[in-house]
């Protein structure tokens, strides 16, 4: 049942200070900042847009000039409308696209063109990488991807080699804001660092593979804990920005991590699930299980717990495809007096999956639905929430806890009966956080670095709910139709076990 009420495991919002919070996210379509007080009221937010240079061979560039110039515009904006009350803010984090490379010389400046976390041309370098450094993968429990900053970097020195010499900071994108703010363009912070290679448990660049790849150590950013301080805001920075000279800027997170903690999953066991164009599942670990094949892949926590996230092929995607146009709210209302559909519906779009299995022949099917489009959206509906209790349930023979209920963002968050759908199917409440932006987690890591004692405690105290949905009295009738979806996937090859 829906609840539009604060939430009761919410805390209220807390008196520890009187400054302000700001969060920045470098994203790939735009730059974003909010600022926040230390019990999670936004008192400003502002974007600004950036562009990306496509190209042959899944080239995929963004001068790193434009994050600054995109950054201090929307701080302008954020500071004008706060007036007096921006020198109120006391620190600032970063976030960004993780994945992302730049190449710095001796004064901060670009020696070339970033190179994005969604370019493809170093494909072959992750390949090689998955054999080169087997042993740091199986120790962190993933796999090498063209996506990763690592394989970039190895595809530089292969492919050009002149570029990778004459830099001196190789940097990510939060590095390079934080160096234009505070002067310090050489520290990141772990979780940025974790796709260059960063050896998250030893807490080292793995000096043994970076010398057998030929790539430079002395180049790489000293790594720090998220929400650790790194440098106040120069002056100069003040003058262009309008935030206060002397703020302190504290190490971020990725975009990913950034909006996890800004949608409340904090404490072991509690899980963030976004439903958008797919399915991503991101939560809070106490231990780091090991996923053999390689599907989750964790953070760590800087409270000393681990945040692993898995991503499955599957989700909204189906609506815009099967439904493209159409009223959904309508058929939404009809989904509400049709559920259980009856049909079982795996609503894969396109060809293949990589969670909660790993099968690169999967195929959407429809079994059931009957005459009418309206039972077909209905059994979209029920079958990704099926999906979503099968993930659960991988992730708990993995190891992973999941406790009490689900944090849910992403566009399927705003369709009520989705929500109750899903509550039923996992058979546990739902909380719809208020704010999912990754600039209002960068904030909220901002505000653990003094206005309360730990991430944790930050998360807590910031981030709230707006709504919860609770499963049904009959919300076992979804049981059967689960079991009949799991077994469809089994008899068709997807799934093992």
């Amino acid at each position: 049942m829906l609840n539009t009420q604060p939430s009761a495991l919410s805390p209220q919002p807390s008196a520890l200070s009187g400054s302000l919070f700001a969060g920045i996210d470098v994203g790939t379509q735009g730059v974003r900042v909010v600022v926040a007080d230390a019990g999670g009221e936004v008192r400003a937010r502002s974007s600004a847009p950036l562009e990306t240079a496509d190209g042959p061979g899944g080239r995929a560039e963004q001068r790193p000039d434009d994050w600054w110039l995109a950054a201090v515009a929307c701080l302008r904006a954020a500071t004008a409308s706060l007036g007096a009350e921006a020198q109120r803010i006391a620190a600032l984090a970063v976030t960004a696209t993780s994945g992302t490379i730049c190449l710095l010389d001796a004064r901060g400046r670009p020696v070339a063109p970033a190179i994005m976390y969604r370019d493809r041309r170093a494909a072959q370098e992750a390949a090689d990488l998955n054999l080169a450094a087997a042993g740091l993968c199986e120790r962190l429990g993933y796999r090498f991807d063209a996506s990763f900053g690592l394989p970039k970097l190895l595809w530089l020195r292969r492919h050009m080699p002149e570029q990778l010499a004459s830099a001196a900071q190789i940097c990510h994108a939060a590095d390079l804001v934080v160096g234009r703010l505070t002067g310090d363009y050489a520290t990141s912070d772990w979780s940025h660092a974790l796709k260059s290679g960063y050896d998250l448990i030893a807490l080292r660049w793995p000096e043994e593979l970076l010398e057998t790849l030929g790539l430079p150590l002395a180049k790489l950013p000293r790594v720090v804990a998220p929400a650790s301080p790194i440098a106040q805001v120069s002056r100069a920075a003040a003058e262009a920005t309008g935030l206060p000279a002397g703020a302190t800027v504290v190490a971020g997170m990725s975009d990913g991590c950034a909006a996890q903690i800004a949608g409340g999953a904090a404490a072991p066991g509690q899980w963030l699930s976004v439903l958008g164009t797919t399915l991503v599942l991101k939560g809070v670990s106490a231990q780091l299980p090991r996923d053999p094949q390689g599907r989750v892949y964790a953070h760590r926590h800087p409270d000393g717990h681990w945040l692993p996230g898995a991503a499955s092929s599957t989700g909204g995607a189906a609506l815009a495809a099967r439904f493209p146009g159409e009223d959904l709210a309508a058929l939404d209302a009809r989904a509400a007096a049709l559920t259980p559909s009856g049909a079982i519906c795996y609503p894969l779009e396109g060809r293949g999956e990589r969670f909660p299995f790993v099968a690169p022949q999967a195929e959407g099917f429809m079994l059931g639905a009957g005459a009418g489009r309206e039972a077909a959206y209905t059994a979209v509906l029920e079958g990704v929430a099926y999906l979503e209790r099968l993930a659960f349930a991988e992730l708990e023979a993995l190891g992973y806890a999941v406790d009490g209920p689900v944090h849910a963002a992403g566009g399927g968050a705003r369709s009520p009966i989705w929500l109750q759908i899903r509550a039923d199917v996992l058979g546990r409440p739902l909380l719809v956080p208020r704010e999912v932006e990754a600039a209002f987690g960068a904030a909220v890591i901002a505000a653990a670095a003094g206005a309360h004692p730990g991430l944790g405690a930050a998360t807590r105290a910031m981030s709230h709910a707006r709504a919860e949905v609770h499963p049904r009295p009959d919300a076992s009738r979804y049981d059967a139709p689960y079991a009949r979806f799991v077994e469809e996937l089994r008899r068709r090859g997807y799934l093992n076990g």
